[in-house]
C-alpha cells in the first residue's frame, strides 16, 4: 500500500493516510469516462453534478468542486475519507460530499455513486406531491435495478427537499435508506438524482434506466393529466 502524491503546486496536503494507488487510479478513470459519458447525454450539464468511486474500507475518490463534467481529467479527482475529509490534498470536493459518504458508510457493498442534474429529474421532482415517493410500477426496464425481477412490482424514490444544509439531509437521507436498504436511489426536489451501484458499469445502467422512467412519467402526466 502506498499514498498518492499530494497535488503538484499546493500548500497544504490535508490529512495524511495511506491508500492503494492503483485502485485511486482506477476509481479516477471510471469516474472520467462517467462523467464524459453523462456530460453527452446532456445528464449533468457544464460543472454541476459530482460523482465518485471506493477506493478501500476508509477512502473514496470523488470530482473536485467546480469541474466541469465532460472535461474530467485525473486532476479533477481526489481523494476524502468517509467522513469527507481531504486526504493529502488542497483541493475541495463537493459541498454535497457527505451525501456521497453517508451511501458508502449504509452499503458497504457500493463501489460507485453518481448525482446528475437532468431536466426530466429536476423537472419531475418539482411535479411531485411534497412528502410523497415517486411510485414506479409496471415498467419493465424496472429490471434494470440490481433485485429487481419483474415489472410487477413498486419501486419507491424517496424524494428529499432541498436544502443547503447538507449535514441534516445527509442524516435524512442515512435514516431513510438504513430502513428500506433495497432503493437504488432518490431525487432532491428541484436538483437531481443520486444513484449507486457496486460497481461504476451499474451505477450508469441505474441512472439511463432512470432517465427513461422519468421521461416516462412525465409523457404520461402530459398526455392524461
Amino acid at each position: 500500500m502506498s499514498a498518492i502524491e499530494p497535488v503538484e503546486g499546493t500548500h497544504n496536503p490535508g490529512r495524511e493516510a495511506v491508500f492503494d494507488v492503483t485502485r485511486y487510479a482506477v476509481a479516477a478513470e471510471a469516474i472520467v469516462e462517467a462523467g464524459r459519458f453523462l456530460y453527452q447525454q446532456g445528464w449533468s450539464p457544464a460543472t454541476s453534478s459530482n460523482y465518485s468511486a471506493r477506493i478501500d474500507g476508509e477512502h473514496i475518490a470523488i470530482t473536485v468542486s467546480g469541474r466541469h463534467k465532460g472535461q474530467l481529467g485525473a486532476g479533477d479527482v481526489m481523494v476524502v475519507d468517509l467522513a469527507g475529509r481531504a486526504v493529502q490534498s488542497a483541493c475541495r470536493s463537493s459541498a454535497e460530499t457527505r451525501l456521497h459518504t453517508i451511501l458508502y458508510e449504509v452499503f458497504p457493498d457500493v463501489g460507485a455513486v453518481l448525482h446528475t442534474h437532468s431536466v426530466k429529474a429536476t423537472v419531475l421532482s418539482r411535479l411531485l406531491t411534497p412528502g410523497q415517493p415517486l411510485e414506479l410500477e409496471g415498467y419493465e426496464l424496472q429490471k434494470a435495478f440490481a433485485g429487481v425481477e419483474t415489472h410487477e412490482s413498486v419501486l419507491t424514490v424517496p424524494v428529499f427537499d432541498n436544502t443547503q444544509d447538507i449535514g441534516a439531509l445527509a442524516q435524512q437521507t442515512r435514516d431513510w435508506f438504513r430502513a428500506h436498504p433495497e432503493q437504488p436511489g432518490y431525487l432532491i426536489r428541484g436538483h437531481g438524482l443520486y444513484t449507486w451501484g457496486k460497481t461504476m458499469a451499474d451505477c450508469l445502467r441505474h441512472v439511463e434506466a432512470f432517465e427513461f422512467l422519468f421521461e416516462c412519467e412525465l409523457e404520461t402526466m402530459r398526455v392524461r393529466p
